[in-house]
């Protein structure tokens, strides 16, 4: 079986890509020989690439993409002055899903979620599974006061869809803490605020939309 869990970051990818390239192109070979090789190993380096930013069970970016992607789209929203904000789910009652019908219906829920995510959100929304039952959505372009529609819609959206795993209908809801820039100073004062804002929606119920603030 393949190892689909690579550590290497982006970053050192793109560094072994390049210094086998040049390699290559050393080759006392001829050229057609030296295109063609070049042509697959370009091929396996961008499934490896696409292997190292991706959850392997969803198909949506993973933690360490988000790490990266949440610190480039802060710096340009803070360069253009333009608004960004955040959305933290999390599936309610997640352990007692995995506990009742068992890891594969957990598996069944986590992608069903990730299908419904990309199916509700916008293509410049950018979708990550941050571990576990967790989720995170980086909403571009969109201040405070609008990031609670779409999340409340999708929030919805969960609540109706129908859950069904080998037989068993499951009620199945999400709760969601929002926060943007315009209220946080820094990365980490955002992310914790948009967790505030989680952790008082399960304090007050769950399957709902809270905001820091």
């Amino acid at each position: 079986m393949i190892n689909t869990n690579f550590d290497l970051p982006s970053d050192v990818l793109d560094e072994i890509q390049r210094n086998i390239q040049d390699i290559i192109e050393s080759f006392d070979i001829p050229d057609d020989n030296k295109f063609d090789v070049i042509r697959k190993i370009n091929f396996m380096y961008t499934q490896t690439k696409q292997m190292s930013i991706t959850d392997a069970l969803t198909n949506l970016y993973n933690r360490r993409y988000f790490e990266t992607s949440f610190e480039r789209e802060f710096a340009r929203a803070k360069r253009y002055n333009t608004d960004l904000s955040m959305v933290i789910f999390d599936i309610d009652f997640f352990k007692r899903i995995n506990d009742t019908y068992g890891h594969l219906c957990g598996d069944y829920v986590l992608k069903e979620i990730s299908w419904l995510m990309v199916e509700n959100f916008r293509q410049t929304d950018i979708i990550f599974r941050y571990g576990g039952e967790e989720f995170v959505v980086l909403l571009t372009e969109t201040p405070f006061d609008v990031a609670n529609i779409p999340v409340e819609r999708f929030r919805k959206v969960v609540e109706e869809h129908r859950f069904k795993f080998k037989g068993n209908d499951l009620d199945v809801t999400v709760s969601c803490g929002i926060s943007s820039n315009s209220d946080s100073p820094d990365l980490k004062g955002m992310f914790d605020n948009a967790d505030k804002a989680l952790y008082r929606a399960k304090q007050e119920g769950r399957n709902c939309v809270r905001s820091f603030g």
